[in-house]
C-alpha cells in the first residue's frame, strides 16, 4: 500500500565549467565517456520509478540559477518532502548548501544534510579543523591559493603528498599526478592546477595505506567498502581518481574496484566503525554519509574527507554497502524520505503544541 505523500525529486543537469575535470594535463581535448555527466541523469528516472511504488505522487525538478522560477515551482508543487539531489548549480559546488538554505526558508522538510554541515565539508580544510578539534585523526596539511609564494624552505610536510582542489568533490582535479614526491613535481602540479581551475589548493600528506569508505544511514554503520588497486600498474599511485569513477575504460576505472564488506580484523573494523561515527558526528551529519579513511602501516585509521549526501545510485558504493546490509535499493531510497517525513510529522506535531 501506498505512503500518502507527494515527493519531489531535486536535480541538478549536468552542467560544464572546466575544460578539464579529470586533473590531467592532457585531459582536454580527449574523446571519453564521462558518466558523470551522463550517468545521474539516468539514474533520476529510475529513482523516480522506485520512489512511486511507495508514494502517491513523485515528480522531479531540475535545479539551475533561475531562483525566481524554482521556487514558484517548487511552491506549485508544495511537496511533502523534497528529496534532494543537488550537488551543484550550474557546475558550481558552492551552491549544493545554499539550495538547502533555500528549501528551509520556504517551509519544506528535505532528505538529508543540512546547509552547515554541506557548507563545512565541501571545504576541506574547515572539515579537517572541525575533525581534529573532536581528536580525530586527519593527514597534516596546507592550503595555497594562486598569487602564494611556497618555497622549498618553507614546506614543512613530508613527501609524498597530495594535491586537491579545496571546494570540489566527486574527485574532480584528483589523477595520477595528483600525488607528488619531489617539490619539482609539487611545484609543476600546483601550477596546472591553478591555471586550469583558479582555485585554492590544499596539500596533505598522503597516506600510503588501504583506502576504506564507511557508509552510514542515520546512525547505522553500513558493511565497509575497500578500495581494490590489483592490477593497477605499479607506477601509479593507489588513489581514487576522476577517471576512477567517471570515465568508463581507463585504466583507474577498471582497476580501482570496491570490495564489501572489507576484510578486516575486529580489532581495525572496531577501530574503523568508531572514527567515522565519530566523523559523522562531528560534522554534524544526518540521514546519510560516507567517510573516506586511509589505514596507516600501524593500522591507524585517518578521515581523509566526510561526504554528506553521497552518490546513492543503483551502482554507487553506498548501494552496494546498504545491499550487504539487507537493504535492496528501492528500501535504501524509501529509509531515507522516513527519516524525512519523521521530522516533518515531528514540526506538525511541535506547531500544534
Amino acid at each position: 500500500m501506498k505512503a500518502k505523500a507527494k515527493i519531489l525529486i531535486c536535480y541538478n543537469s549536468p552542467f560544464s565549467i572546466y575544460p578539464v575535470y579529470n586533473g590531467k594535463p592532457n585531459g582536454h581535448g580527449e574523446k571519453i565517456n564521462d558518466l558523470s555527466e551522463s550517468g545521474f541523469t539516468n539514474e533520476i528516472q529510475n529513482i523516480k520509478q522506485s520512489l512511486q511504488k511507495y508514494f502517491t505522487t513523485v515528480e522531479t525538478l531540475p535545479i539551475d540559477k533561475n531562483v525566481e522560477k524554482v521556487i514558484e515551482q517548487i511552491n506549485l508543487s508544495a511537496p511533502d518532502i523534497i528529496f534532494n539531489f543537488v550537488e551543484s548549480v550550474e557546475g558550481v559546488s558552492s551552491y549544493e548548501y545554499c539550495m538547502t538554505g533555500l528549501f528551509e526558508l520556504l517551509g519544506y522538510n528535505y532528505t538529508g544534510n543540512e546547509p552547515s554541515t554541506l557548507g563545512n565539508c565541501l571545504n576541506k580544510a574547515r572539515t579537517k579543523n572541525i575533525l581534529h578539534s573532536y581528536g580525530i585523526n586527519t593527514p597534516l596539511y596546507f592550503t595555497t591559493s594562486p598569487g602564494d609564494i611556497v618555497s622549498e624552505r618553507n614546506f614543512k610536510l613530508n613527501f609524498p603528498v597530495i594535491l586537491k582542489l579545496l571546494n570540489e568533490d566527486a574527485s574532480i582535479g584528483i589523477s595520477e599526478f595528483s600525488v607528488v614526491t619531489n617539490f619539482k613535481d609539487f611545484k609543476k602540479q600546483l601550477q596546472f592546477l591553478f591555471d586550469t581551475y583558479n582555485q585554492t589548493v590544499i596539500v596533505e600528506e598522503f597516506i600510503e595505506g588501504r583506502e576504506l569508505n564507511v557508509a552510514i544511514l542515520g546512525d547505522q554503520v553500513l558493511p565497509i567498502s575497500e578500495i581494490i588497486f590489483n592490477g593497477l600498474p605499479g607506477n601509479l599511485p593507489k588513489i581514487v581518481t576522476y577517471d576512477g569513477k567517471w570515465i568508463e575504460g581507463s585504466v583507474y576505472y577498471n582497476f580501482t574496484k570496491p570490495s564489501c564488506p572489507a576484510n578486516l580484523t575486529i580489532k581495525t573494523k572496531k577501530r574503523i566503525e568508531m572514527t567515522a561515527l565519530a566523523a559523522y558526528h562531528a560534522m554534524n551529519c544526518r540521514d546519510y554519509a560516507r567517510v573516506d579513511i586511509r589505514l596507516n602501516k600501524k593500522n591507524i585509521p585517518y578521515v581523509i574527507e566526510v561526504n554528506p549526501n553521497p552518490d546513492i545510485s543503483t551502482d554507487s558504493g553506498f548501494a552496494r554497502a546498504a545491499a550487504a546490509r539487507g537493504f535492496n535499493h528501492e528500501e535504501l531510497l524509501t529509509e531515507i524520505v522516513r527519516f524525512a517525513l519523521m521530522r516533518k510529522k515531528n514540526d506538525t506535531q511541535n506547531q500544534a503544541v
